[in-house]
């Protein structure tokens, strides 16, 4: 995951051309929808977390992968990195305005999937 593009409310009556390539919006839907963009919205949806407990709270995600989401989501506007310096430094994260806004429909999307999956089998 490379670049990223803060993006800036459109001005009324314009829109981003999300179907071009160079459209700096499509850059945002890549990193969101990535394999683990989404996953982090969603961990974040709960409240901020510290590195290691947003890992944790994300099975499968390698702290690389996790760094390089994060680093990612930050640039894009959609999640804010505080570092307190302490040794070592604790690092914290948190959804801005822009990714609550994002973390909404993706946590109803999660919703409507999760009430149409048949029940699980215990055991």
């Amino acid at each position: 995951m490379t670049g990223g593009a803060q993006l800036t409310p459109a001005e009324a009556g314009t829109r981003y051309e999300v179907f071009h390539t160079d459209c700096p919006a499509r850059e945002v839907v890549d990193h969101v929808t990535s394999r683990w963009g989404i996953w982090v919205l969603i961990s974040l949806r709960s409240g901020d977390l510290r590195f290691y407990e947003l890992r944790e709270s994300i099975q499968g995600i390698s702290e690389k992968m996790l760094a390089q989401t994060l680093r990612a989501l930050v640039k894009d506007g959609l999640v804010w990195r505080e570092v307190e310096p302490t040794t070592p430094p604790q690092v914290t994260y948190g959804l801005t305005e822009f990714g609550r806004d994002l973390g909404e429909p993706l946590a109803e999307l999660f919703d409507r999937i999760t009430r149409r999956l048949p029940p699980r089998e215990l055991g």
